[in-house]
């Protein structure tokens, strides 16, 4: 059974365990428009967390009708490897990093 529909969850990214989370689902506001959902990380045992902000779903874009969301544990590890490429360190302290992903998280 795949893991698509899970609103959090663990996965390990080179040997190392992280804990993500649906923030937002995606939202439509009066000045942004539609905005995408938003996933927070977090390694086990670290204090700072990343927040992957994914763009809106184009069946939104197009008027279409709300989906199911669609996340999977290879999504989430891929956005993992983008936000620690992108200068994320999850020892540090500090607020949230934002980081920007596609639709398949890089």
């Amino acid at each position: 059974m795949s893991n698509t529909h899970k609103l959090s969850g663990t996965v390990n990214v080179d040997g190392l365990p992280y804990d993500w989370e649906l923030r937002r689902e995606p939202q439509w506001g009066d000045f942004e428009g539609w905005r995408g959902m938003a996933v927070a990380l977090r390694q086990q045992d670290t204090q700072r967390e990343a927040v992957l902000e994914f763009p809106p779903p184009k069946r939104l874009i197009k008027g279409l009708q709300r989906g199911r969301l669609q996340i999977s544990d290879a999504i989430v590890a891929r956005g993992i490897r983008a936000a620690l490429l992108a200068g994320w360190d999850p020892e540090s302290r500090g607020k949230p990093m934002v980081f920007t992903v596609d639709a398949d998280g890089n």
